[in-house]
């Protein structure tokens, strides 16, 4: 499914792969107790981010955004032909759901100019390459495909100790095809396009700014998961890297902010996914604003 958002002079497609249950709320936040749960449960199932057995819903998309000289894919999805046996979901994908959904929105693979990942995690990089001829190929040909140096470093690393499949399928292959850009914080593209620092959930996860002289959107990638975590910012994701940094910089993003225009395009919020952000109590909510 493809979905379209206009804001400044920028247009957003959300190109949607998956929305389904994930894991227990319980489960995924551990911070989360029985009572605040119960206390929340009531809007989060109506906002259609929580199931009759407390599971978590989560969204898993790209958004495409359209500068007035780019068009930028923020974080590639989840993939096909890749081996991801703990996720079944996932598992060695063969559905043309993510094609059909960019096709839907009248852009091609050719189209794409840069692909900017926040992080490297699995459901984050897995459009980066699709299998032909046996061998990972650069999904998006003419892209360059932006990574922040802190977390490329990391996986790097990682990779290095135990390998680290998304990582041997999904960045090595652009790295080796000469279609990488490691770049550090201070990195643009053009005056549309800038980098937030929002480490926590992985040492250099991190942000995209859109818009010219202001954040008319922002792509906010896995500093949070689900709106509970808006309305409390201290829950950290059981799969934050530093939970206890990763709920100083969720605060610290929200504050940022608050009661602005700014369209947040979250990585995962169920649908719509997209809003404006606004003080509730002592946390926040992300007050939807919907595609056509």
């Amino acid at each position: 499914m493809s979905l379209k958002l206009t804001v400044g002079d920028l247009t957003i497609h959300r190109i949607i792969e998956q929305e389904t249950t994930f894991l227990p709320a319980l489960d995924m936040l551990p911070g989360l107790t029985p009572d605040v749960l119960a206390e929340n449960r009531p809007w989060m199932q109506k906002a259609g981010a929580i199931d009759a057995e407390d599971v978590l819903i989560l969204c898993f998309q790209s958004y495409i955004v359209r500068t007035p000289h780019h068009t930028i894919l923020v974080d590639s999805c989840i993939g096909n032909d890749k081996p991801r046996p703990l996720r079944p979901k996932w598992n060695m994908k063969t559905d043309d759901t993510y094609m059909r959904a960019l096709a839907a929105s009248g852009i091609s693979v050719d189209d794409i100019d840069f692909v900017m990942c926040t992080h490297l995690h699995v459901d984050h990089v897995g459009w980066n390459t699709r299998l032909q001829g046996g061998r990972w190929m650069p999904t998006f040909p003419n892209a360059r495909y932006v990574f922040a140096k802190g977390e490329f470093d990391y996986w790097t690393e990682q990779n290095a100790k135990t390998p680290v499949p998304p990582f041997g399928d999904s960045v090595l292959p652009i790295v080796e095809a000469n279609r990488a850009e490691i770049v550090r914080n201070d990195y643009a593209i053009g005056d549309h396009v800038h980098i937030l620092p929002t480490p926590g959930h992985t040492p250099g996860h991190v942000a995209f700014n859109f818009g010219r002289g202001r954040d008319d959107a922002v792509v906010s990638g896995d500093l949070m998961h689900s709106p509970l975590q808006a309305r409390y910012p201290e829950l950290s994701a059981k799969f934050d890297v530093d939970q206890a940094q990763a709920a100083v910089t969720r605060r610290n993003f929200l504050e940022r902010y608050c009661d602005t225009d700014t369209l947040c395009c979250t990585a995962h919020f169920p649908s719509p996914s997209t809003g404006k952000i606004r003080r509730r109590g002592n946390g926040f909510s992300c007050q939807a604003v919907a595609a056509s």
